[in-house]
């Protein structure tokens, strides 16, 4: 299982590149970032720093969207990216919440966003595509090697997001731990891979949450669930779309709709920070579930259950007062505990 983690582009920016050199020396393989320009800083611009002061990472918001960026604008930042630090650039990308709803605008169509990952990925990797009625490349974008172009991986939570994330992406990111969650979620995009006539193993999976460490008491849990209930209203904004799309019952399982049913409103202004008083509806009990909460051998377990349903990559949201702490106990304990079994002398 890979690992990554997932940054606010709060200011300072330093403490972002800081905390992505950390994580990368604790074993982590991804930094992704949040991308909404009117809450934080842009994130592009420190990506460029963060790869400047790695060595390997691969670096990508999580998740960007089609309607507030140009797609051959975002497609010529990930080119230019790779142009200087080598191919370490993912795309993530989703209908769009944050960054859109702070301007008063919708997430955009399916059908959009569809299109959006045909022609950021293709202009990425230096290929020619259609775009606004013509045919566009960037004549000094190469394509990379296959294998380490850049990739584009959908953010999706209902029956259709599903199946066009199985239909065209790179991969699919679920932003919560749950493994029953996980489990319909995944099935979903490997079956409609399968339908269009894909590799269902293609399609990689990161299941991203918050990750909070503690000594295993009771009232260390307490706190922990207080640091990440935050994560529980930001779902909720996508849960409840869901709701109102597809009706109580239509597709979507309980085990994520039905808590949303205390949900009064939202306030962007609060958005990903511990303490957000717009989370107070989320009940304990979804905090457990959607986030990983607990002493490392909890961890350790909740994270073998996600690979065993085909997790490639667990991505830690480190939105809480511990951020140095948990880098840590992963990669003292976590990251090794989920890595292949190795020998000297066989």
């Amino acid at each position: 299982m890979d690992f990554g983690v997932v940054l606010q582009t709060t200011p300072p920016s330093a403490r972002v590149v800081e905390l992505s050199r950390q994580a990368e020396a604790y074993g982590f393989s991804h930094v992704w970032t949040f991308d909404s320009h009117v809450l934080w800083e842009e994130p592009y611009v420190i990506h460029s720093a963060i790869l400047q002061a790695t060595r390997k990472v691969v670096v990508g918001p999580m998740v960007t969207n089609p309607a507030t960026r140009e797609w051959s604008v975002t497609a010529s930042t990930y080119a230019t990216l790779n142009e200087m630090y080598g191919p370490r650039t993912i795309c993530g990308i989703g209908r769009g919440d944050s960054a859109v709803r702070t301007l008063s605008g919708e997430p955009t169509t399916l059908a959009t966003l569809r299109e959006s990952v045909h022609v950021i990925r293709e202009l990425a990797n230096g290929r020619p595509v259609e775009h606004r009625g013509r045919t566009v490349r960037l004549p000094w974008a190469t394509a990379t090697n296959p294998a380490n172009r850049t990739q584009v991986w959908v953010a999706a939570y209902g029956p259709k997001a599903l199946q066009l994330t199985g239909e065209v992406a790179d991969g699919f990111i679920l932003q919560l731990a749950d493994p029953d969650v996980a489990a319909w979620t995944i099935k979903a995009v490997k079956e409609a891979a399968e339908r269009a006539g894909r590799d269902p193993a293609e399609v990689k999976v990161c299941v991203a949450a918050p990750a909070y460490v503690t000594d295993g008491s009771a009232g260390a849990l307490e706190h922990a669930r207080e640091q990440c209930r935050w994560f529980g209203g930001m779902v909720g904004n996508h849960v409840a779309d869901l709701v109102e799309r597809y009706g109580p019952g239509g597709g979507v399982p309980t085990a994520l709709s039905d808590y949303v049913a205390g949900r009064e409103g939202y306030d962007y202004n609060q958005h990903g920070r511990a303490g957000n008083t717009h989370a107070a509806f989320v009940p304990d009990a979804v905090v457990d579930r959607f986030c990983v909460l607990g002493d490392t051998a909890h961890h350790v377990q909740r994270l073998r259950d996600l690979r065993s349903l085909g997790v490639d990559q667990f991505a830690v949201y480190l939105q809480h007062d511990a951020k140095e702490q948990t880098l840590r106990a992963y990669g003292d304990v976590v990251v090794p505990a989920l890595a292949p079994p190795a020998v000297a002398v066989s």
